[in-house]
C-alpha cells in the first residue's frame, strides 16, 4: 500500500507522457490527438508530450516536427540511429520534466484513456502504476504464447520478479524516474529495473487492442534480444545453470559409464553439448560486461525540438 496521499499546494503537478516511435508515421497524428484529448481533461495537471524518434526511416520525424510546431506542450527527440525501444524509452525519461511520467507506445495498442486512472492512483500515493494485459487482440498465437512464456520465465528466474503480463506502458513517480535516468547500466531492462527498485506498485487490467495502423516493428530478432536482456540483466540463474548442468552431466555420465563399464561415455556428445551451452551462457555475460566497460552512451541525440525544462533531470551525455 502507498504511504501517503500526494498533495501540491503551491502549484499543479506536471505529468509527462513519453512516446517512443520507430516507423510510426501512419499512426502518429491519431496518437497525438487521443493523447491531447486525454491530457486536456486532466485539469489538475500540467501536461507535456515527448515523442522520441528512434532512428525511423519512413518520415516519422517530419510528422513529429509538424506536431511540435502546431501544438503546445509537445517536445521531441530524434536519436542518431535506431538504438532500440529500451534506449528510446530511457531517452524520454531523461528528458521528461514531470512529477509523474507515463511511457506509452505510439501504435495505440495501449489505450491512452488509462492515463487518467493511472494519474489518480499516483495522486493516491502509488509510485508505479502498471497496465496489465488481460488479452492481446490482433496478435498471432506465436506472439501470445511466447510473451506468456517469457514473462513467467523472467519472473521465475529474477531476484525481484517484474509484474506479470506488463510491458513498458506504466506511470512512474519522479523519484523512480531519476534513479532510472541516472543509471549507468548498459544493459538496462526497464521492466526489471522498475521492480528491482522496490517502489510501491499497483496495476490496472486492460484488453490490448490491435494496431491502429501499420505493422509491428518488433521483429523476432528484437523480441529475442529483449528476452536475452531480461533474462541476463536481473538474474544470475542462467550463469549458475552451467554449474548445475555440468554437475548433472558429470554425474549422469559417471553413472552410465559405471553401468555399461565403458569410460568412453564420459567423453560423449552429451558432455560436449553441455560444455558448449555453458560456454555460450558465460559468453553472454562476458559480452554484457564488455559493453559496460566500453563506456559508450546508451544513445545519441541528433536533433531536439522544444525547450529544455528548468527541471530537466539529466543532461544528455552525447549529442551529434
Amino acid at each position: 500500500m502507498p504511504r501517503e496521499i500526494r498533495a501540491f499546494d503551491s502549484r499543479r503537478p506536471m505529468l509527462s507522457v513519453v512516446v517512443p516511435c520507430y516507423n510510426e508515421r501512419e499512426v502518429l497524428a491519431h496518437t497525438h490527438a487521443r493523447l491531447t484529448e486525454v491530457l486536456g481533461a486532466l485539469e489538475e495537471f500540467d501536461c507535456e508530450q515527448i515523442f522520441v524518434d528512434d532512428g525511423s526511416s519512413d518520415g516519422t520525424w517530419e510528422v513529429v516536427k509538424a506536431l511540435a510546431k502546431d501544438s503546445d506542450g509537445v517536445r521531441a527527440l530524434r536519436l542518431g540511429r535506431n538504438f532500440g525501444h529500451q534506449a528510446a524509452c530511457l531517452a524520454g525519461l531523461r528528458n521528461a520534466a514531470g512529477d509523474a511520467v507515463v511511457v506509452i507506445d505510439a501504435d495505440l495498442q495501449d489505450p491512452p484513456e488509462l492515463i487518467a486512472e493511472m494519474a489518480a492512483l499516483w495522486r493516491d500515493g502509488w509510485s508505479v502504476v502498471s497496465a496489465r494485459r488481460r488479452s492481446r487482440a490482433g496478435e498471432s498465437v506465436f506472439k501470445k504464447a511466447s510473451a506468456y512464456a517469457f514473462y513467467r520465465l523472467v519472473s521465475a528466474l529474477s531476484e525481484q520478479p517484474p509484474a506479470l503480463d506488463t510491458g513498458d506502458f506504466r506511470l512512474l513517480d519522479r523519484a523512480l524516474v531519476r534513479l532510472l535516468a541516472e543509471s549507468r547500466d548498459k544493459n538496462l531492462y526497464l521492466r526489471g529495473a522498475v521492480s528491482w527498485f522496490g517502489f510501491p506498485e499497483t496495476h490496472i487490467d486492460y484488453d490490448r487492442a490491435p494496431r491502429h495502423a501499420g505493422t509491428s516493428q518488433y521483429t523476432l530478432r528484437k523480441m529475442l534480444a529483449l528476452s536475452r536482456r531480461g533474462l541476463l540483466s536481473d538474474s544470475a540463474v542462467p550463469l549458475r545453470l552451467t554449474t548445475y548442468l555440468g554437475t548433472a552431466v558429470l554425474v549422469g555420465g559417471a553413472a552410465t559409464a559405471a553401468f555399461r563399464r565403458d569410460l568412453g561415455v564420459l567423453t560423449g556428445s552429451a558432455a560436449f553439448g553441455s560444455q558448449a551451452l555453458a560456454l555460450g551462457i558465460v559468453g553472454e555475460y562476458l559480452h554484457a560486461v564488455f559493453r559496460q566497460v566500453q563506456g559508450r552512451p546508451d544513445y545519441t541525440v541528433a536533433e531536439r525540438l522544444g525547450p529544455l525544462s528548468p527541471s530537466h533531470p539529466v543532461e544528455e551525455r552525447v549529442n551529434l
